[in-house]
């Protein structure tokens, strides 16, 4: 497993490195037969905004190491993390699928869309079998991000018996596409080993919700609960979306974020 954190290797066979040093990239190659990658390790976007020189050799940088080590190392399929950012801002009644263009407006979004062409090119070139997920937010307990803190607590805090509030910085009208962490995990492990994807570009099954609906659903389910609500809109993502590829090829229902939500209480 790569990792963008720190550089150090665990007695369990857990190999934790900087995807951004080649070198220490090409010793886990070097020690285990690897026949497959998901790759998640990135900068996330508000980590990416506030340091775009370290964003940009983690998320490009250490994308461009993995794929010259699935090169030189010949593994079969290579699955990429990417992210519903690269569309950038739609209008709130625009459902996007993946025939839509392509516009990133921040860091992260550009870089998620350079790994995807670079993903392209090797594929043609190295016959390197890249296939792209493209993830909306991503919900469920067990992150760690201190920007967007409200993903985890949702399903982490439902169960308090003590007063809480959690701040979700959305207008209440806004939209957001959430899909649930376990979830994605599916949908990559589906993508892995599935004997041939019939794309190499799929959008996530997600879900869209109004911010007001998921303060309502979370205070009833949790009386202990209060979701405090901002101002901003939803920038840089899309509202409506279209997953009907992944969900015919693959046959896949994810169950509503608010069931998902009754089912951790």
């Amino acid at each position: 497993m790569a990792d963008s954190s720190s550089n150090s290797i665990r007695p369990e066979g857990y190999f934790q490195c900087n995807i951004g040093d080649p070198e220490l990239v090409q010793k886990f190659f070097e020690a285990e037969r690897v026949d497959g990658i998901l790759h998640l390790a990135a900068v996330l976007p508000t980590a990416a905004q506030r340091d775009p020189v370290l964003a940009t050799l983690v998320n490009i940088g250490g994308s461009v190491n993995l794929l010259e080590m699935a090169r030189r190392f010949d593994v079969r399929r290579f699955i990429f993390a990417s992210s519903l950012s690269v569309y950038g801002t739609h209008p709130a009644e625009e459902r996007v699928s993946e025939k839509h263009r392509a516009i990133p407006e921040d860091v992260y979004g550009v870089a998620k869309l350079y790994v995807e062409r670079l993903g392209e090119i090797y594929r043609r070139q190295h016959a390197i079998e890249f296939v792209s997920l493209r993830i909306g937010r991503v919900v469920g307990p067990g992150a760690q991000s201190k920007s967007s803190a409200w993903r985890s607590r949702i399903f982490e805090e439902i169960r308090t018996t003590e007063p809480r509030v959690i701040d979700v910085p959305f207008n209440p009208a806004e939209r957001l596409l959430v899909v649930h962490v376990d979830d994605v995990a599916k949908m990559l492990l589906m993508l892995l080993k599935n004997a041939q994807p019939m794309h190499d570009l799929y959008n996530a099954c997600c879900e869209s919700v109004t911010v007001a609906n998921l303060k309502r659903e979370i205070e009833s389910l949790n009386p202990n609960v209060t979701v405090k609500l901002g101002i901003e809109d939803s920038v840089a993502n899309p509202r409506l979306l279209d997953d009907s590829r992944f969900e015919h090829e693959f046959g896949f229902h994810p169950a509503p974020i608010f069931e998902q939500l009754r089912r951790s209480n």
